[in-house]
């Protein structure tokens, strides 16, 4: 780790020999937890506002495959099924409106904390190909990818806005008055999409 660009290192511990070698890295701070806590643990999440503080129940819900209900006339593979489990995980801790795009097991575009979910998509679709250029890839890894979006589409923009960026599946909560609309699209666009029933959100 001390030999990549690293800020901060976050364990539950570290050796004596470890701390030395971490130690003569300029820069670089050591963070020991002691023990890591379950994620999945309830409790509250606490933000000022003007005139007080406003408490809510931590998000500690998780989804796993088997629960996933498939909305679309294709049903996702086996390769998307893993990589919208990862996308949707990582959208539970990116800011709302959260959009995430995932290829092969690793993030390729995240777009957070936008007015809407569309804006969220073209984002994060924009940082894919600004790192294509940077890195002259022929395309933005986007191409193939799937994506998770932390709630619901509210309308079928952002879905599409995902299906030009190279999205083939989709996983998002449901739940929309005007969910039938964007399955359509869906549909149209060639998209296999699955509903999780479980919304994240992080404010």
């Amino acid at each position: 780790m001390v030999k990549i660009f690293t800020e901060v290192i976050v364990a539950p511990d570290a050796d004596m020999a470890a701390r030395r070698i971490i130690a003569e890295k300029k820069n670089l701070r050591l963070l020991l937890t002691g023990g890591m806590p379950d994620p999945r643990a309830p409790g509250q999440v606490i933000r000022s506002v003007s005139g007080g503080y406003l408490a809510q129940t931590r998000d500690s819900g998780s989804v796993n495959a088997q629960e996933l209900r498939v909305v679309t006339r294709r049903a996702p593979s086996q390769a998307e099924i893993d990589d919208l489990m990862l996308a949707f995980k990582i959208c539970k801790h990116v800011k709302s409106n959260a959009i995430v795009y995932v290829k092969d097991g690793a993030s390729v575009g995240i777009g957070a904390g936008q007015m809407n979910r569309l804006d969220s998509a073209r984002i994060a679709a924009r940082k894919a190909e600004d790192v294509a250029a940077a890195e002259g890839l022929g395309a933005p890894r986007t191409r193939g990818c799937v994506v998770a979006s932390d709630a619901f589409f509210p309308f079928a923009d952002g879905l599409l806005a995902a299906a030009e960026a190279g999205a083939t599946a989709v996983i998002q909560p449901g739940g929309s008055i005007r969910d039938q609309e964007v399955i359509d699209a869906a549909d149209a666009a060639g998209l296999a999409m699955v509903f999780t029933g479980m919304r994240h959100f992080r404010h």
